[in-house]
């Protein structure tokens, strides 16, 4: 219904643009006639609209000064038959005052051949109004861009969430607030490239194309090579070879990437995202953690200035300690269910059964235990919690846990009921990595198309020697998420991925 919606919105939304797109290409035409050039190579600006205000922010009301500015940027509002003008640059908002004092009758005229959504530049010097309003007094202007198409009749005229997301461009002219968060997710980037750079991390780049998708339980994109004439994957991980590079020598290296996953869409998945993994050699899971959580505290910093943030009603403390707790107490906390008490699957199957809790396919006990965290305490998990010592079956390429058998060295941090990071104490043992992918593998063929393949390739360079290692994943997007407020994904993605409306 809602799609059906969107569509005939889309149906009425293009009628009427069909009728103003008419309107100013009548306007383009009469601004050729006059010998006017509406799309012009370049124009030298002297200022933006926040530096002038900086700089005379003690102009008093009623005053002008005679110093001549250049400004340019995308007319938004216009009052009084185009007397008074708001131009908005991307640092935000300055008024031209037009006046036949200073401009010319036939300039004054050409300006009803503009529309709101051009682009124009204009020369003048500054004044500030009865009112306030830091001005800039025009004495000459030039169409910088013809806008074809309307923008919304008001701010609040584009609220369709659909429709945002797939005219992403229409939603950040009418939106500023969505430009400041895809600048927050910058700036969020930048702290943390910042804080690996600083601790001797090397950035690098690997293959997006890959001849095995490993590093993850997800399904992959598929593609073909013509002149190979071979299937190549879309990366799901940068894991494999990450590891590789440390097997080569390097000690500290990290990426940001995108990654993609062929799976749902939803307020927490798009199938392509960005991912930042770095590995470091010689350390374990536990400075993993510290080392994750000094991080994230800094990004936390650098982009709100804080260590709290408040996401939809729910202040996050990011200041340490972090909690630890490991699957076992964290499931018996809120089921009353003791996972390591479960002696056989069909024990496991009958505890989550009693939980409501449908399995959908032949599982472990270790992969029941995961199900019951995902479904029943998951949720829970508000404030910075890292969920420690998973299940062996879950976890291929990571190294066994030194104490409790049957689980791995293994974290995940959640923050607001949702997974945020993934790390390890990296698997070095390339024997017992090939039994584990071994074991992949035969899911694989089972049906299971989210289990690893056998990355032959892998194995080999393992069998050269790689020492301990520490990494981790930390998904870019979520974070952003929490640190600008935004109850989706797709709010921190310039451009989501969209499924595309019907032709009409």
């Amino acid at each position: 219904m809602a799609r059906e919606k969107e569509t005939a919105a889309v149906v009425e939304n293009e009628q009427d643009s069909n009728r103003h797109r008419d309107d100013r290409l009548r306007k383009l035409n009469e601004l050729k006639a006059a010998g006017i050039n509406p799309y012009p190579y370049s124009f030298q600006r002297t200022a933006t609209a926040q530096e002038l205000k900086d700089k005379y922010k003690d102009l008093p009301n009623e005053t002008e000064t005679q110093d001549i500015v250049k400004i340019c940027g995308r007319i938004l509002n216009e009052r009084n038959t185009w007397m008074f003008v708001d131009v908005y640059d991307e640092s935000g908002k300055i008024q031209l005052f037009n006046h036949k004092e200073t401009l010319p009758e036939a300039d004054l005229k050409r300006l009803r051949l503009l529309d709101k959504g051009d682009f124009i530049g204009a020369t003048g010097t500054i004044r500030r109004t009865k009112s306030g309003e830091l001005s800039v007094r025009v004495t000459s202007y030039e169409v910088l861009s013809k806008s074809l198409l309307p923008l919304p009749l008001s701010w609040d005229g584009f609220t369709d969430v659909e429709a945002r997301y797939r005219h992403r461009y229409v939603d950040l002219i009418i939106n500023p607030e969505q430009r400041e968060k895809l600048k927050k997710r910058s700036l969020a980037v930048r702290a943390l490239r910042q804080f690996l750079d600083d601790r001797g991390f090397f950035e690098v780049e690997t293959p997006v194309l890959q001849v095995e998708a490993g590093g993850a339980d997800a399904r992959p994109f598929v593609t073909h090579h013509n002149t190979l004439d071979i299937d190549l994957y879309m990366r799901i991980a940068t894991e494999l070879h990450l590891k590789r590079l440390i097997i080569g020598g390097f000690e500290k290296v990290y990426e940001i990437g995108r990654i993609f996953r062929n799976e749902g869409i939803s307020t927490k998945h798009n199938p392509e995202f960005t991912m930042m993994e770095l590995y470091q050699a010689y350390g374990d899971y536990n400075e993993m953690m510290q080392f994750t959580e000094e991080m994230v505290q800094h990004v936390c910093k650098a982009v709100t200035g804080s260590t709290k943030v408040n996401y939809q009603g729910v202040e996050i403390e990011f200041a340490s300690p972090w909690r630890r707790v490991t699957m076992r107490d964290a499931i018996l906390e809120v089921t009353g269910v003791d996972v390591e008490a479960l002696s056989s699957v069909d024990e496991a199957r009958a505890a989550a059964a009693k939980m409501g809790i449908k399995l959908e396919r032949e599982a472990s006990v270790g992969e029941i235990a995961n199900t019951m965290f995902e479904e029943k305490v998951e949720a829970t998990l508000m404030q910075p919690t890292f969920l420690i010592d998973y299940p062996v079956e879950i976890s291929p390429l990571t190294k066994k846990h030194r104490e409790k058998e049957g689980l791995v060295e293994r974290f995940e941090l959640f923050m607001y009921g949702r997974e945020h990071a993934n790390g390890y104490s990296e698997l070095s043992d390339p024997i017992d990595q090939r039994v584990r992918l071994e074991d992949q593998a035969r899911k694989r063929e089972q049906g299971n198309d989210e289990a690893q393949p056998l990355d032959l390739d892998f194995i080999e360079a393992m069998e050269y020697g790689m020492p301990p290692t520490m990494g981790i994943g930390i998904g870019i997007d979520r974070l952003v998420m929490l640190l600008t407020d935004s109850p989706s994904i797709r709010d921190v993605i310039a451009f989501p991925t969209m499924k595309p409306l019907p032709k009409q």
